[in-house]
């Protein structure tokens, strides 16, 4: 029997690098990109018309910032973001506890996993998921992705070391 516990507490970081990865494999933070790419090059080829480099500029800015600020504001307002969250994972499912609540979704239940640079993500729905930074797994980030690789279908699963 497989089994892998472990304790994460969320930052402003993780939580950043999960919606700026959400927020760019997206067709609307991709095109939000390209439209200011475009603007930007547009005033490098007709420089009579300034505020198309602002406009340009403050596109591609506007997401970061926007969501670097959200996920402060998140990670500072959220209860359930104020300690450590923890997680046991065996061949059943994933155990998330609060110290206050319990809660088992079972394998067959996970909608996909997928890494970031920083993080692995195991999503429970399209707008739910569990975020695992990297750095705070240590050595159990092994674990943690033979576990999802085993218990999970292939074609959910993207995850790079």
């Amino acid at each position: 029997m497989m089994r892998c516990e472990f304790d994460i507490k969320m930052t402003t970081s993780a939580l950043y690098d999960y919606n700026m990865h959400h927020a760019y494999t997206s067709a609307s933070g991709l095109l939000g990109t390209l439209v200011g790419i475009l603007l930007i090059i547009g005033f490098f080829n007709n420089t009579s018309y300034p505020a198309m480099l602002v406009a340009g500029v403050i596109i591609i800015l506007y997401m970061p910032v926007t969501l670097y600020t959200r996920a402060k504001k998140q990670v500072m307002l959220n209860p359930a973001f104020k300690k450590p969250i923890h997680y046991v994972m065996d061949d059943e499912g994933v155990t998330v506890s609060d110290g206050e609540n319990e809660m088992k979704v079972e394998w067959s239940d996970m909608y996909r996993a997928y890494s970031t640079n920083q993080s692995i993500i195991l999503a429970t729905s399209k707008i739910n998921a569990w975020i695992f930074p990297k750095k705070d797994l240590g050595e159990d980030k092994f674990t943690l992705i033979e576990m999802i690789s085993t218990h999970m279908s292939p074609d959910r699963v993207r995850i790079k070391q």
